[in-house]
């Protein structure tokens, strides 16, 4: 669910100075203290008051335009402070001040196209963020008999969106589940991915057998891709205690159960959505306290020296404690300290666990029903 909370952006010279701007401002104003710091040990004539046209360079680097002049309006008073204090204003110091002021043009229009690169980047980055969150919605705490958490991780620093897709949602064929991964990255990619969902999250509701919700997700993908694309798929269903399970060449879910960690591996190899797969159920009778992890290829690609993360022989010390964001956070930060933060793609991840069948006395009556009943 998106924030209601509106943000104002920031407004340059509107309020306090941001860290770049004070870290700018006090890189400055420090070099100017030492040029005027030497000046004064040297005594006359002024020898280097040139090194102050680097004085408003340094605060571009980092600081507005405004800070900018404001570090080169200052710089040139000192110089022609030197030059007054200076008999017969020598030449060289009215070039050096000259200099500066024309320093502090140039550097003032740097960093004005610099803040309007970077607040272009953050607008796209927030773009960017908004769109991931209306891909992939929130999921949980519990759906179903189930609970749930999801996490997404980007192999990007400066993107979080890419083609793995997840959707979790409790409908009346029992709480149903998918992930998937599309092949490519970039935009195209999310737009698949968005296309794989918004037809799950349609034909979920519809259909009662999971090879009829492949089949028309297979018709979805093949109208929008091209003949070299695709999207690997699992897609599981909870009903009564029992899980299906149907794989469209993905990795197969890990069920973990009293220490044991179960790759539930498909009954026939099927390939992805897209090339018309025809695939064959996997049936399980869950207990109370079971865990489930899906997973995109990412998790199994991740490396490092060659030697891949050990998904499997970790997964229960990891993921059996705690609740189920717990097992998330714990594997995460797992992977990420193994590969030493550099992932070759993006990871999603869902892990479930079965709490048990409903209880029958469990639901409420209706609030308009107390009354009567208490009547």
């Amino acid at each position: 669910m998106l924030s209601d909370v509106r943000t104002q952006p920031f407004q340059p010279g509107r309020g306090p100075l941001s860290p770049g701007s004070r870290a700018g401002l006090g890189a400055a104003l420090a070099l100017l203290a030492i040029v005027v710091a030497v000046e004064l040990a040297d005594g006359r004539p002024a020898h280097y008051l040139a090194l102050m046209v680097v004085a408003p360079f340094l605060a571009a680097a980092l600081a507005s335009w405004r800070v900018v002049l404001v570090v080169g309006g200052l710089a040139t008073a000192i110089g022609i402070g030197f030059a007054v204090a200076e008999r017969g204003s020598p030449l060289v110091t009215a070039v050096n001040v000259t200099a500066v002021g024309a320093a502090t043009v140039i550097a003032a229009a740097t960093a004005a196209i610099r803040q309007r690169q970077a607040d272009r980047i953050a607008e796209l980055s927030r773009l960017a963020s908004v769109a991931q969150q209306a891909v992939l919605r929130p999921l949980g705490p519990q759906v179903g008999t189930l609970a749930v958490a999801a996490r997404y991780i980007s192999s990007t620093a400066t993107a979080e969106i890419g083609g793995d897709l997840y959707e979790v949602m409790d409908t009346p064929y029992g709480v149903r589940m998918i992930i998937g991964d599309v092949r490519g990255k970039g935009l195209d990619a999310v737009r698949l991915a968005s296309i794989v969902l918004g037809s799950y999250r349609h034909v979920a509701y519809e259909r009662a057998d999971l090879r009829a919700v492949v089949t028309d997700l297979d018709r979805a993908v093949a109208r929008n891709v091209g003949d070299e694309d695709f999207v690997t798929a699992a897609l599981v269903e909870e009903r009564g205690g029992t899980l299906t399970i149907v794989n469209c060449g993905h990795p197969p879910p890990l069920l973990l159960r009293r220490g044991a960690v179960i790759p539930l591996e498909p009954p026939a190899p099927a390939p992805p959505l897209g090339f018309m797969p025809v695939v064959r159920p996997r049936v399980e009778r869950l207990e109370p306290g079971d865990r489930l992890l899906l997973f995109t290829d990412g998790l199994g690609e991740a490396r490092r020296d060659g030697e891949f993360f050990p998904t499997a022989d970790r997964a229960w010390r990891l993921l059996g404690h705690g609740t189920v964001a717990d097992g998330l956070a714990s594997l995460e930060t797992a992977l990420v300290e193994w590969v030493h933060g550099r992932l070759d793609d993006d990871i999603a991840l869902v892990l479930m666990e079965y709490v048990g069948p409903r209880s029958a006395t469990a639901s409420p009556l209706p609030s308009w029903e107390v009354g009567a009943a208490d009547g």
